[in-house]
């Protein structure tokens, strides 16, 4: 099980924390990642961080997003900062593919990030 926590309501500018507990599953040698929808749009990738702690990011949040990663907690972070109105979306967090990103359904709960003009 995947659950994600710490969304909310901030203004432009702002920042705001992510955690995702994983329960069930090798943490450890998991690739993690952190996905976003937003209303009417399709869910995209925004980053994710492999075993080792190797990181990739969406072109949208390069810079201003961090993902980050304990494993004796089975716990990824989404750091988010410099936060933009664009940013408003239900985000989630999954196990990834490497490569192309992709994560595998069931999807669990997500947290709700609204940024306000």
């Amino acid at each position: 099980q995947l659950q994600a926590s710490g969304g909310g309501l901030v203004q432009a500018g702002g920042s705001l924390r992510l955690s995702c507990a994983a329960s069930g599953r090798p943490f450890s040698f998991t690739t993690m990642g952190w996905y976003r929808q937003a209303p009417g749009k399709q869910r995209e990738s925004v980053a994710r961080i492999s075993p080792s702690g190797s990181t990739k990011y969406a072109d949208s949040v390069t810079g201003r997003f961090t993902i980050s990663r304990d494993n004796s907690k089975n716990t990824v972070y989404l750091q988010m900062n410099s936060l933009k109105p664009e940013d408003t979306a239900v985000y989630y967090c999954n196990i990834a593919n490497w490569l192309s990103g992709v994560a595998p359904d069931p999807w669990g709960q997500g947290t709700q990030v609204t940024v306000s003009s």
